[in-house]
């Protein structure tokens, strides 16, 4: 048992307190969603980091963790902050560098058994179509006077340029567009290392996975034929962000912030990763400006791989992609920050809330939700790990209550990359994973060990935490049987 649990008080078996008093300045209390178990997985870097974040000017009832939680730069990974609009601050830390690094769910009406003595096309196909790993450029075209355009008009410019479907922009989060962004928030540096990379998935966690739904895993039937689920049923997801665009926006804020934070707005934070601004001032919000340009080009890099994925998916099995059902059930964001309006104390209050490698888990009834899943919620999709499975989850109203509607967004690594490395080989891995039905392509077998199943958390227990807390509602696992690595 690690020391963590010494310093934690027990709330439930799924909530865990550290008090505003456990170091000096910290303006609220932490609260961690994780079961006993989760908790001894995370490392003590969490706390430190979580409890850091609490110190921010202007952070509202609690600095929070998910249950897929690990250290991070700034807040961990799996952090969530509320800032009041007045008195808060925005911090970069608190998004991340891979800004709207996010998951995209897409159906179609094939069995396992049709795509079966197909697989192994498909993966090697989107594997060309779709550039995976560190230096992939995209097929996309553009000049940089377009990518502005892209970095604000987010997937509209898709739609409109015949990359996507008009109802692709209904199950995207924020309809694909945060409106707020402006291209001249924009340095010259990130626009010029995100020109070629849209349509890619990058590397690191990043993926492009081909999943199958069995029976036994659909674990409620309503909501899954709502969505549009059914037994057996071939499923995609895949996961990328805003690639080296993001990262630079991230990196040039970062510095700008650290000019200005202590000498202009006498701000003195207790670790420079959470280098940060007033969110009304002028840094601030040409930040939250160029952040959300960074979001746009992440839905458009996910945007333009969903039509690389309808492409293969066409040309492999000789119909037009409508006829195979190729269709959105949604995309989620994590590395964000938000304008949302939420109830406390009884009122409702606007406030800017940091996800970082968290998922946003509206309930039902909000209007930002999509018609048809306005009834049961928002879908939030959980990625495991390339060995094990994913999920598909609901947003709940009791999320609102407890976590200013944030859930876990992944499994949360246990295991460095340096020591997966050294831990698994990547050729062992390769062949392990066709024993069990699975075929991957990677851009590396070292790659390949990073990713390995056992350098991450086990995806049910996180999941089952988020239940249990009622952050998230369960609706469906699945089962991997093809990959393309970053």
């Amino acid at each position: 048992m690690n020391d963590i649990i010494n310093i934690v008080k027990k709330k439930s078996d799924t909530i865990w307190e550290i008090p505003a008093d456990y170091k000096q300045g910290m303006n609220v209390p932490v609260r961690i969603y994780a079961t006993k178990q989760l908790l001894k997985l995370m490392d003590y870097q969490v706390i430190d980091q979580i409890t850091n974040v609490a110190t921010l000017p202007g952070i509202i009832n609690y600095a929070y963790t998910m249950p897929d939680a690990h250290s991070g730069y700034g807040f961990p990974i799996g952090g969530v902050a509320a800032m009041d609009l007045k008195e808060g601050v925005i911090s970069p830390g608190g998004i991340g560098f891979d800004i709207n690094c996010g998951m995209r769910l897409v159906l179609t009406n094939l069995t396992h058994n049709d795509v079966k003595p197909k697989l192994r096309e498909l993966v090697d196909q989107l594997y060309n179509k779709v550039p995976a790993g560190v230096g992939g450029a995209g097929f996309v075209k553009i000049n940089k006077s377009e990518f502005r355009d892209i970095a604000e008009m987010g997937s509209t410019w898709c739609v409109e340029n015949g990359y996507g479907w008009e109802e692709d922009l209904e199950n995207t989060e924020e309809s694909g567009i945060m409106k707020g962004a402006s291209a001249e928030k924009v340095s010259d540096v990130a626009i010029k290392r995100g020109l070629k990379q849209i349509g890619t998935l990058g590397s690191g966690n990043h993926y492009l996975e081909i999943q199958v739904v069995k029976p036994e895993y659909i674990f409620d039937e309503k909501v899954a034929k709502t969505v549009g689920i059914f037994p057996n049923q071939v499923v995609i997801m895949f996961h990328c962000g805003s690639r080296g665009f993001g990262h630079q926006v991230a990196t040039d804020y970062l510095k700008k912030f650290l000019g200005v934070m202590e000498s202009k707005y006498n701000i003195k934070i207790l670790d420079r990763e959470l280098a940060c601004a007033p969110f009304q001032s002028q840094e601030g919000q040409d930040y939250f400006s160029a952040m959300q340009c960074a979001i746009n080009m992440s839905f458009v890099n996910r945007q333009t791989i969903l039509h690389r994925i309808r492409e293969v998916f066409s040309t492999v099995f000789k119909t037009e992609p409508e006829k195979l059902g190729l269709s959105m059930v949604y995309d989620v964001a994590h590395n964000t920050a938000k304008v949302e309006e939420h109830e406390v104390d009884g009122k409702n209050r606007k406030m800017i809330i940091h996800r970082k490698g968290a998922t946003r888990a509206f309930g039902p009834g909000r209007s930002e939700i999509p018609l048809k899943y306005r009834n049961i919620g928002q879908p939030v999709i959980i990625g495991g790990s390339m060995e094990t499975g994913s999920y598909l989850l609901m947003g709940t109203k009791e999320a609102h209550k407890e976590t200013f509607a944030s859930t876990a967004h992944g499994s949360g690594r246990i295991m460095s990359r340096t020591k997966a490395r050294r831990m698994f080989r990547g050729e062992t891995l390769y062949k392990n994973m066709l024993k069990k039905g699975i075929y991957v392509k990677s851009v590396s077998y070292t790659g390949l060990a990073e990713e390995a199943g056992d350098a991450y958390k086990n995806i049910d227990d996180v999941v089952d935490a988020t239940v249990n807390a009622k952050i998230s509602k369960r609706v469906v696992r699945f089962i991997p049987i093809g990959n393309v690595k970053g």
